[in-house]
């Protein structure tokens, strides 16, 4: 299981606070440093398509890089999916935090009832 993480983020910290407290192992990668390569954006896709949600729920709408390369508009005005997966790719700050991956499953954001649900 591969937890991209931004060490300044207090979800961040929680999420991996919930993960040591469950002694569930996991390899923590920067999100800023090492962004999730091109294929595990594409399979964390699949995983959040099955969730009913699209794309767009990769991005860290409330960070500081989106609004300034106003990602908002370049979604409304028709980014795609696979323009919007290699900037993802290119530009971990970008990204939705916490991103778990693992061979099973995927997720974003950190939501503790959520989580304690896949992993009980």
């Amino acid at each position: 299981m591969k937890i991209y993480e931004y060490k300044n983020c207090s979800t961040c910290k929680r999420a991996l606070k919930f993960l040591d407290g469950k002694k569930i192992k996991y390899d923590c990668r920067s999100i800023v440093d090492s962004p999730p390569t091109l294929s595990e954006l594409k399979r964390m896709l699949n995983y959040l398509k099955k969730e009913g949600l699209e794309f767009k729920a990769l991005f860290n709408t409330s960070g500081q890089l989106y609004r300034e390369m106003k990602i908002a508009e370049k979604l409304k005005n028709g980014m795609g999916e696979v323009e919007a997966l290699k900037l993802l790719s290119q530009n971990g700050k970008l990204i939705k935090r916490p991103f778990l991956l693992t061979e099973k499953f995927g997720t974003v954001g950190f939501k503790e009832d959520f989580w304690k649900k896949i992993f009980n």
